[in-house]
């Protein structure tokens, strides 16, 4: 059975060939996304909230391991044992894990040993699913698409982790050259900001069930929203950049206690990702250093 850090609600069709070719789909890209970076750089850490790119790729591998192989593999045997302890990141219910500041230290298993343990997990998983019979095939492939969304928000991470990590280097180094415009570039029209008026009512929240959640998803249930209003576009870094030169980081009034109190304690001055060179203001991406496109929306604040 899974267990409460396992649960999910699927909504979804447990066909075999759909749930296996979506795993293995998501296995790959995890490989398509680290295979611009050297060895040096997949034990890159460079804050205890970031996490190196071979942790992840042997984490997302851990899971599959311990919530799908170890309970429903017949004569069980982990790949390494010492990787329970070492790819577990919070899971209490199933034993230690290696303090989360210091997973940049860890340069062995090598980089290799980790790949092998990817490649090994897969293929005994893929024969599990492909041969076990319709009652275990019910119980385990809940677990298997709950442990392929689980590997895309670790894709996530991967790309906010490694642009933290990058951007700690003074050379800054691009993770992939950009190929035209970045997504995050495309200009918005600039016509003044309206905020548009939302009325108050009780309003649905959560899944409805017919497709993936996670179990912090649900249930359903309606919340009561006070009125409100929304602006009608996002603002600019050009915008921004004029808040920073009127001294809005020098202004208590602009701001909530708690982000006054972290400007205090940082010297935050500028946007995480921003960078004055010679006048000019540069913000990195992972595409590497880029003038900053002043109509473009203001991110990474």
């Amino acid at each position: 059975m899974a267990s409460s850090a396992t649960k999910a609600v699927t909504g979804s069709s447990l066909d075999r060939q759909q749930i296996l070719s979506r795993f293995h789909h998501v296995r790959q890209h995890s490989l398509d996304q680290v295979a611009p970076l050297s060895i040096e750089d997949m034990c890159l850490q460079a804050m205890v909230d970031t996490s190196p790119p071979k942790w992840h790729i042997a984490h997302t591998t851990w899971f599959f391991e311990t919530f799908v192989l170890e309970p429903y593999e017949a004569q069980f045997t982990p790949f390494d044992p010492t990787f329970r302890h070492l790819f577990n990141s919070y899971y209490e219910t199933v034993g230690t894990f290696h303090p989360r500041h210091q997973r940049g230290l860890l340069s062995r298993p090598s980089l290799e040993q980790v790949l092998n343990y990817r490649n090994n997990v897969e293929q005994r998983l893929s024969e599990l699913a492909e041969t076990c019979p319709e009652n275990i095939w019910q119980e385990i492939a809940p677990l298997i698409l709950l442990g392929s969304h689980h590997e895309q928000q670790h894709q996530e991470l991967f790309y906010t982790d490694l642009l933290y990590s990058f951007s700690q280097n003074p050379t800054y180094p691009a993770y992939r050259p950009a190929k035209g415009a970045p997504r995050d570039a495309e200009p918005i029209a600039e016509s003044p900001i309206r905020f548009i008026a939302f009325e108050s009512g009780l309003e649905q929240v959560g899944s409805d069930g017919k497709e993936f959640a996670f179990d912090n998803e649900t249930p359903r249930h309606r919340v009561y929203i006070e009125p409100y209003q929304l602006a009608d576009r996002l603002v600019t870094n050009g915008e921004y950049l004029q808040f920073l030169n009127d001294g809005g980081y020098q202004s208590p009034l602009v701001w909530l206690s708690d982000g006054w109190a972290t400007i205090q304690q940082t010297g935050w001055d500028h946007p995480l990702y921003w960078r004055q060179i010679d006048g000019e203001w540069y913000h990195f991406t992972l595409h590497g250093l880029q003038q900053l496109p002043m109509t473009a929306p203001v991110i990474s604040l």
